[in-house]
C-alpha cells in the first residue's frame, strides 16, 4: 500500500505540467499502471480474476 501522502500529492495538479504522473486509485501504486483502464496491473488482475472487469478474461492454458 502506497504513502497516503504520496497518493494525495498525485492527485493534485501539478506546478508544472510535465511533473503529472499516474498512480494507480484502488491501492497507490505508480509503477504498472494501465491507462486504458486507469489501474495498475495488480487491482488489474485481481478484479479481472473476480470477473466485475466487463470483457476482460484472465487467460488460462
Amino acid at each position: 500500500m502506497a504513502k497516503t501522502s504520496l497518493m494525495v500529492k498525485a492527485s493534485r495538479a501539478p506546478k508544472f505540467k510535465v511533473r503529472a504522473y499516474n498512480r494507480c486509485p484502488l491501492c497507490g501504486r505508480p509503477r504498472a499502471f494501465f491507462r486504458r483502464f486507469r489501474m495498475c496491473r495488480l487491482c488489474l488482475r485481481d478484479l479481472a480474476r473476480r470477473g466485475h472487469i466487463p470483457g476482460l478474461i484472465k487467460a488460462s492454458w
